[in-house]
């Protein structure tokens, strides 16, 4: 299976910020091996060049650049060189259901993004100051302090970048809360529950009100979606393990193969295996 680490026992409040100058590839497990965290990522490269792999896809880092590697993503670096700046892992309960959802939409089409001047150098300052604080003596209030530093970083980044599209009508409240619940659902229970009914049962609405908010909000049925996050996991499975294509389909719930296949072939255009052989040539 793919090995999956946890925040580093030096991290406090429920985070850890490095500077990564001349740290790079110097962490607590080997970062040259395909893993994934339970936790966020965050990168600012102010200078230097990276390249790695994230599910499957070789994503070529040059500085200044952003980073964002969601929990669960399977990545593995490949190449570094000349890389300042800083990493920031972070535990996902720091963050609201709601903001967790801008940060995947804001990269949603590309983990990277270059950020305007101002932002650098507003980001690289409250960098500074995190890595200053977190060095620095400790009190009662310390790890508040961090958090607080931490969520303005965020909230500069999503703010600045938000600013620069084109601002639609926001969906009613409401459906914004069942949408962020459904997805986070989908996360936690998409091997066992395959049928949007069950998430219709856990958010006590019925299956149409859900199909109505999720299709407007995202473009997508809540049965596509849950089977796109099984998809996805199973694209992870196919190309970092040595797993069967029945093994996998076990692994996510599906007890037959045939019917794994299938939807694999449905919502891809090829068959597992075709599918594995392609992205390992």
């Amino acid at each position: 299976m793919i090995r999956q680490f946890d925040l580093s026992p030096l991290a406090r409040a429920g985070f850890l910020l490095k500077n990564m100058e001349g740290q790079v590839g110097q962490q607590e497990h080997d970062v040259s091996e395909p893993h994934r965290e339970g936790h966020y990522q965050f990168m600012l490269a102010t200078q230097g060049e990276l390249t790695l792999t994230i599910d499957f896809k070789e994503v070529a880092v040059v500085g200044p650049a952003v980073l964002l590697i969601a929990p669960g993503q399977v990545h593995h670096l490949l190449m570094a060189t000349d890389v300042q700046g800083w990493t920031i892992g972070f535990d996902p309960s720091l963050l609201d259901g709601e903001f967790q959802q801008v940060l995947a939409r804001l990269f949603r089409d590309s983990v990277v993004i270059r950020p305007s001047m101002s932002l650098l150098e507003q980001s690289s300052s409250l960098l500074q100051v995190l890595e200053k604080v977190q060095l620095g003596p400790s009190d009662a209030y310390t790890g508040r302090t961090l958090q607080a530093l931490l969520m303005a970083l965020l909230s500069l980044l999503a703010g600045q970048l938000t600013g620069t599209a084109v601002q639609t009508k926001s969906p009613e409240r409401r459906a914004v809360v069942i949408e962020q619940a459904f997805h986070q659902l989908v996360q936690l229970h998409y091997q066992v529950w395959k049928q949007p009914a069950q998430y219709a049962d856990a958010l006590a609405i019925t299956v149409s009100h859900l199909n109505d908010v999720v299709k407007t909000i995202t473009g997508f049925s809540p049965s596509t979606m849950i089977q796109e996050r099984s998809i996805l996991e199973a694209k992870r499975l196919l190309y970092y393990t040595q797993l069967s294509v029945k093994e996998i389909g076990y692994e996510l719930g599906y007890q037959e193969p045939v019917y794994f296949n299938k939807l694999f072939r449905k919502r891809t255009g090829q068959t597992p295996l075709a599918f594995r052989q392609q992205v390992r040539d």
